[in-house]
Formats: C-alpha cells, structure tokens, sequence
C-alpha cells in the first residue's frame, strides 16, 4: 500500500549552493548535512538533495511514494511495464528506497522504512 508522496529528491551539482537555496526557501536548517545527502523537514515533507543524483539517471527532482513493502511495489511497477533506474537498497538505518521510469520517461520513486 502506499502511503503517499511525502519525499522529493532533487540532483544537485553544487551542494552548498542548493543547500543555501532550499534553506531560505524552506526556512529550516538540513535535519542531514552530509557529503553524500543533506535533508529538510518541512511543512510535513522531507525534501532531499543529492549531488550523485545526476550521476544515478535523475533527470530532475523524484517524488518518493512511501510504501509498505518495497520490494512488492517494485515487482509490481516493473511487471507493468515500468524501467528500473535504481534497485532497491538501504540508505540507512534500514530505510529502502527504489526507483524506475515510466514508460514517458517520468522518474517515480519508492520508500519504505523500517517497521
């Protein structure tokens, strides 16, 4: 089941510009600021930003669905005809996260926490 849009990545080239920009726009300090990934919390979202995210086939920002399970979400996109772009995988403290491609190209992204 999925529990809604609720994450939205988007792929940056220049981390402490973009991190400068969505601060203002956010008016919030990065919950996560790291090399690899700094995070916001805001307005009951979680809105990330990747700088190897152009290097992982983002195109522009990925909306991030939340599911319940993955891996079953994943089988079932990929069944209807979806492409993978990025397996399922841990990104910490055991949160899962895929995504594929539509068949017009839109990225969706999956997410799942830990139980």
């Amino acid at each position: 089941m999925a529990a809604g849009l609720q994450t939205i990545i988007y792929p940056v080239k220049d981390l402490d510009r973009a991190k400068a920009v969505f601060s203002a726009l956010l008016e919030v300090e990065p919950y996560a600021d790291e090399p690899y990934y700094v995070g916001f919390k805001a307005a009951g979202q979680d809105v990330g930003l990747d700088p190897n995210g152009h290097g992982k086939g983002m195109t522009g920002p990925v909306p991030y669905w939340h599911v319940t399970d993955l891996r079953e979400r994943l089988a079932a996109l990929l069944a209807a005809g979806a492409e993978l772009l990025q397996d399922a995988h841990d990104v910490g403290n055991g949160r899962l996260i895929a995504s594929v491609k539509d068949p017009d190209g839109n990225l969706v992204g999956l997410l799942q926490d830990p139980s």
